[in-house]
């Protein structure tokens, strides 16, 4: 097996001293060549001179003096007609439209072709095809197929010229079923019929037939002869290189086919017409009866492995052979083992040959050099640079290397062969000298960390040691690993390598198991965080599973150390996060959603931020109570707590709580919790909250309205009660229709049904998959009743009534307007009831219903009802100023909207007027309409109010009343509070906030009197019930403010203390660290003297806080002091060059040492007198301890630093001792502005020395030759 080897760029420069005596020679001749410089003929050849260019004008022009061909256009046009009784698709109701259309098209998307359909006078089909030409054919073949009528026709030509049609690779029946759009069959070979069948219209087929007829017909003047010719003579009929043939077949015309040597077959084959096919057999036969008469054989002996000499590349050789001597070599066959060759020719002939093959067959010699397999790469080099240099020398030359034999094969002629030899064998010797290898044995699940990401770690061996390293292939699972190079290189990467291993085998694995959820908080935004953990842990490799597997194994590994610290690190953290998740879910009423919310968001950010959590809320248009809290149990609690208490400071909410036995609660909840859910939407929507199941706690919390909350804590103490002595439960049936009448309207029904009999009726709720399961709770006696009641109101409902009633035709219109809304209220809230009025315009007054005959009677009384509200209905004016109309309506119109709900009135409040005229002055507008000049509004009655001001309530009587009171009791009230006017600004806040909070929180409008009226009188504007609230709440906050000013006035005492500015920067600490930490801990400022600052007391420190604090924080200050005092600094020397390694990487082995003797030690700065010196400071015992401990290090660094000196010395070349010359730049000799006796440079201006393009310039004899 034959392997091909690499070079690599370190061993090109390690052979680059091997030259062999001639290349050092020529690489001499350069170096004298570039001592003498070139002649200007020699650097720069004259162009041809002036004549020959002439000659050559005077050749024709080539392809451009010819005429221009026109340019064919690459798309084309042509019309088919298809008459009438071809057709395919006569009958079409209209054209352009159904099957026809629908091929049409698929042949343009097939095709590429465009296609235009138009119906002629005589309903002939005229089809315009654009396109390429192949787009062309093709569809005009498809159109010819799928729009016409298809004929089939067969044509019978001889068996033997069937091939013919078809052509190669069928390529000619392509061709031809494409030019005639038919399609042809040609019987399979095997077939004895002669018969092709054609297909397609009756002109395509007589075109096809014709071109069929045609072929065939050519074929009939063609002939085939056979002739038998000894396999031996072949070569003499042939000719050299096939010329002899050759020259007949162009003579005659006439196709002759010789079998190839590798064929055993004898017959020559002749192809072509009658007349010249004869000719051709006669010249054939004439050569081999002259050659079997004249020609005799020798058989010679020659080495099996020289025959291929013999026969040459592709058999020149032996073809050279004929050419010369006219004799044909038999060379036996390369399965044969017999090495006789024989030599047929004339007999005077036979010796030259016989000189010739012999000639040949030692011309080639095969010869080996020794070299072990592990230098091949080597000797190769890289991209096969080193044997490069052999074969351009000694082309001839074939050198071949096999895998794991330790020997070169060369193979050519003899005397190129020598030479290769010697130039191999001084290269393996050289090689042998200056290289060097080592095998290891490392665990091959070491090798890819040895490699390292990309070859990162393997490439720096190589680079830092001059070495190959060769790696076995994962699939190998092999351990050996070789080593290859200098000797000294391979004994540095061996045993860095080996220590890699080792480190590895000493490395461990660990899986920590975290929860999935968490993997991608711990990774961080972009792997922020997880690159902070790589950062802290550089030896730890940590894997996170794919999201895919849903698996919560980590894997870690690195050194056991790095990896237990690693593991307690991510436990940390992963604990953290558990703690952190923790989730509540709290239920308040949805009014209140938006003030726990707080104007832009203020007041759930302020409890997100305090308590540390996340809190999210439902939607707007969501119907969920819930808000839902996570972090930390503790916060989560305390964020509970305030939400609770915004809940409770905004209405009457009162919470109680109940004793149920722990073990009742899941029974009380029920399934899916409907049993609880129906008592918590019986009793108004009050929230009941049991404690988290298995923790044993028995309380029931109950929150709401206090009346709620009461009737909310009889009904589960009773429930609890049926609970503990005996429940049962039954499951009824009904259309989910009739459950809102049997509900009743507010209830009343099944209340009836319950306060009768006992038991509890428990409707589904819209999240309910099965809507008609009605389930009925309570002792059996009670459920049994209650039954028994529920299945006669359901049997009734399910007998269907008709009844009919009349109804006031001017009514009718209030009953079916927006969309029949009333209509559908009374038929949701009676059991599906359908009620049908008469259509618009016909003056009937009867109105029909049909349902259930409860149902039918219950909603005759509600539309009887409806009309009697209607006919009692009245109009009412309630003025109230405009100014607060948008106050009264409420957010979206909220209140008004209420107020319509409750009273079942409704409200028109009156177009506002932008800028209403005062009174007795001239007006500017009056509905729109400008008032003339000099006209004024007359003099308005001061009682009277303004039309803008009057809202219209349409409704009965008391319900307007009713109503008007309600909208009177929004009208806002305004009363002044005093405040100290330099409290104004910190209630109005940053920005305004503090004031935009109080008014969000109480529903009110603060008013702040301008800071230029210097008044303490703030106007506070709202509803009666929370003008109240507001000015607790304001003084409440006055009142902070006066405390917090007292506190702050305290907290501005200062104390100045005096301490020696050498001092300073010991006392702040490293970026900050000891003096951040005083004034954490004792809660004040501390400020230190400004260096820039001439007229500043530099000794001064200025303490700032509460005047206990600022003493004890002087104490601290004063302690360090009192403790630098006893510090001593002390200077030693220590050799500048293992600074670095005690230092360590980003500092960290120097600050280990100050932290470990609790000392400061500085290093000189670049450039400093004494690099040197180190100053180390401290307690004196710790400096010395310090001081002896970096001697120490030095010592030993020192000695690492001398070895490696004395390697680099070693391994870097000597530096070039002799100044380079500067560079001369090009130069040339005898340069023609050289050619007078001064050496004069080309005038650059000059237009005969540089002419411009296309200008005339006097003809001068130039170096370039004369001009054009």
């Amino acid at each position: 097996m034959s392997s091909v080897a690499v070079l690599t760029q370190e061993s090109f420069a390690e052979h680059r001293s091997g030259l062999t005596q001639q290349q050092i020679k020529v690489a001499a001749l350069n170096s004298e060549d570039e001592s003498d410089p070139p002649t200007y003929k020699d650097a720069f050849p004259p162009l041809p001179e002036k004549s020959a260019c002439l000659e050559a004008a005077q050749e024709p022009a080539g392809a451009w003096g010819n005429k221009i061909r026109p340019i064919k256009a690459s798309i084309i046009t042509q019309v088919f007609h298809v008459p009438l009784e071809e057709r395919k698709y006569k009958d079409m109701n209209q054209f352009g439209e159904g099957e026809q259309a629908k091929i049409c098209l698929e042949i343009m998307q097939r095709t590429g072709a465009h296609l235009e359909l138009s119906l002629a006078k005589d309903q002939g089909l005229s089809i315009m095809v654009s396109g390429k030409l192949e787009a062309v054919m093709k569809a005009r073949k498809d159109i010819v197929a799928r729009l016409q009528t298809q004929a089939s026709a067969t044509v019978a030509i001889p068996k033997e010229h069937h091939r013919f049609v078809i052509g190669k690779n069928g390529e000619k029946l392509q061709d031809l079923e494409l030019k005639t759009a038919t399609k042809i069959q040609i019987p399979r070979p095997e077939d004895p019929s002669n018969q092709i069948k054609i297909t397609g219209t009756k002109e395509g087929i007589e075109k096809a037939r014709h071109e069929v007829l045609l072929i065939s017909a050519e074929q009939d003047k063609r002939a085939v002869e056979r002739l038998d010719v000894e396999k031996v003579f072949h070569p003499f009929i042939a000719g050299p290189y096939n010329k002899l043939v050759g020259e007949i077949m162009q003579e005659t015309g006439t196709r002759i086919n010789i079998p190839p040597p590798s064929v055993n077959r004898t017959e020559i084959v002749f192809t072509g017409e009658k007349e010249q096919l004869a000719q051709a057999v006669a010249r054939i036969k004439k050569i081999y009866e002259e050659k079997k008469k004249k020609t005799t054989t020798i058989a010679v002996e020659v080495k099996k492995s020289q025959h291929k000499y013999v026969i040459g590349p592709k058999g020149n050789s032996l073809q050279e052979i004929l050419e010369r001597t006219g004799v044909s070599v038999e060379i036996p066959p390369t399965d044969s083992s017999s090495e006789t060759v024989i030599l047929r020719g004339e007999p005077e002939r036979l010796g030259q040959a016989l000189t010739e093959v012999y000639a040949k067959a030692n011309s080639f010699t095969v010869s080996s050099v020794s070299a072990p397999s592990w230098l091949h790469r080597f000797i190769i080099g890289k991209k096969g640079q080193n044997l490069a240099k052999i074969t351009q020398q000694m082309p001839k030359v074939h050198i071949e290397f096999t895998e794991g034999e330790d020997k070169i094969t060369l193979e050519g002629p003899t005397d190129d062969v020598d030479v290769a030899q010697e130039q191999i064998e001084a290269m393996v010797k050289d090689l042998i000298n200056r290289m060097d290898y080592v095998e290891i044995n490392i665990d091959h699940k070491f090798h890819r960390h040895l490699i390292g990401k990309n070859g990162a770690n393997i490439n720096r061996i190589k680079d830092q040691y001059k070495v190959s390293v060769r790696i076995p292939p994962d699939n190998e699972k092999s351990n050996l690993i070789r080593i290859e190079g200098d000797p000294q290189g391979v004994q540095q990467a061996k045993k860095e390598l080996l220590e890699l291993a080792s480190r590895m085998e000493n490395e461990r694995t660990k899986d920590l198991i975290i929860e999935q959820r968490f993997h991608r908080t711990i990774i961080g935004q972009k792997g922020e965080r997880i690159r902070e953990i790589r950062d802290k842990f550089p030896e730890v490799i940590i894997n996170f599973p794919d999201p895919a597997q849903k698996s919560d194994i980590v894997q870690l590994r690195g050194p056991k150390n790095e990896v237990e610290k690693c593991t307690k690190y991510m436990q940390k953290m992963a604990a953290d996060l558990v703690e952190n998740s923790y989730s509540i879910s709290v239920p308040i009423f949805k009014q209140f959603h938006k003030n726990i919310i707080g104007k832009g968001g203020a007041n759930i950010k302020k409890i997100r931020e305090e308590s540390n959590t996340k809190i999210d809320l439902p939607a707007e248009n969501s119907n969920s109570e819930t808000i839902v809290i996570t972090g930390k149990r503790a916060n989560c609690e305390v964020a509970r707590s305030r939400i609770l208490s915004i809940q409770k400071d905004l209405a009457n909410i009162t919470e109680v709580e109940v004793s149920i036995p722990s073990k009742l609660h899941n029974s009380l909840i029920g399934t899916k919790g409907r049993l609880i859910r129906s008592i918590m939407e019986e009793c108004g929507g009050v929230h009941i909250h049991f404690p988290t199941e298995g923790s044993g706690i028995d309380t029931v919390v109950i929150r709401g309205p206090a009346p709620d909350v009461e009737k909310a804590k009889r009904q589960l103490l009773h429930l609890a009660e049926e609970k503990q002595t005996k429940s049962y439960t039954v499951d009824l049936r009904a259309k989910p229709e009739y459950h809102k009448f049997l509900i009743g309207k507010g209830g009343g029904n099944i209340r009836k049904v319950r306060d009768n009999t006992g038991a509890r009726i428990i409707f589904p709720t819209p999240e309910d998959k099965d809507q008609e399961l009605i389930t009925i709770i309570g002792t059996e006696e009670a459920v049994r009743e209650a039954q028994k009641e529920l299945e006669v109101l359901i049997k009734s409902l399910d007998n269907v009534v008709e009844d009919c009633m009349l109804v006031d035709p001017r009514h009718h219109r209030h009953f079916v307007i927006r969309r029949g809304q009333v209509l559908r209220e009374i038929a949701e809230e009676y059991g599906g009831v359908m009620v049908s009025f008469p259509r618009s315009g016909t003056q009937s007054d009867k109105v029909t219903l049909k349902g259930a005959k409860d149902c039918v009677e219950a909603a005759k009384r509600r539309i009887q009802e409806i009309i009697e509200d209607l006919e009692a209905q009245v109009t009412m004016e309630c003025a109230i100023p405009q100014k607060y109309h948008r106050s009264i309506m409420g957010p979206k119109g909220s209140r008004i909207q209420q107020i319509t709900r409750d009273y079942g009135v409704q409200i028109k409040f009156p177009d506002r007027e932008e800028n209403p005229a005062p009174i007795a002055e001239p007006a500017v507008q009056e509905n729109g309409e400008e008032i003339g000049e000099g006209k004024y509004l007359k003099e308005a009655d001061p009682s009277s109010p303004r039309k803008c001001d009057i809202i219209i309530i349409s409704g009965r009587k008391e319900k307007c009343e009713a109503a008007k009171e309600a909208l009177e009791a929004l009208v806002p009230v305004t009363i002044m509070v005093e405040v100290p006017f330099d409290l104004h600004r910190y209630i109005i806040g940053q920005k305004g906030s503090g004031i935009r909070k109080m008014m969000d929180e109480f529903e009110v409008n603060i008013q702040v009197p301008a800071p230029e009226l210097q008044s303490d009188i703030i106007a506070i504007t709202g509803l009666v019930a929370n003008l109240d609230r507001a000015k607790a709440g304001l003084l409440e906050r006055v009142r902070e403010l006066q405390a917090e000013q007292e506190d702050r006035a305290l907290r501005s005492f200062k104390l100045n203390v005096t301490v020696d500015p050498k001092y300073h920067p010991k006392i702040i600490g490293r970026k900050g660290a000891v003096i951040t930490q005083i004034r954490m801990e004792h809660e004040v400022n501390i400020q230190f003297p400004d260096k820039d600052d001439e007229n500043q007391a530099q000794d001064q420190i200025t303490i700032t806080g509460y005047e206990k604090n600022t003493e004890a924080a002087r104490d601290a200050i004063m302690k360090i002091v009192g403790e630098l005092e006893q510090m001593v600094s002390e200077d030693v020397s220590l050799d500048h060059r293992v600074h670095a390694r005690i230092i360590g990487a980003r500092g960290k082995a120097i600050r280990k040492i100050m932290d470990e003797f609790k000392v400061d030690i500085r290093f000189p700065q670049s450039g400093a007198p004494d690099p040197n010196c180190v100053t180390v400071t401290g307690l004196p015992d710790n400096v010395e301890e310090a001081i002896d401990h970096i001697l120490n290090l030095e010592e030993e660094y020192l000695a690492d630093v001398v070895d490696s000196e004395a390697l680099q010395a070693y391994m870097k070349p000597p530096a070039h001792e002799e100044a380079k010359a500067p560079s001369k730049g090009f130069v040339v000799r005898d340069a023609p502005w050289a050619a007078g006796s001064s050496e004069k440079a080309p005038d650059m201006s000059s237009s005969e020395d540089f002419p411009s393009f296309g200008a005339q310039v006097a003809p001068k004899t130039l170096p370039w030759g004369p001009k054009r």
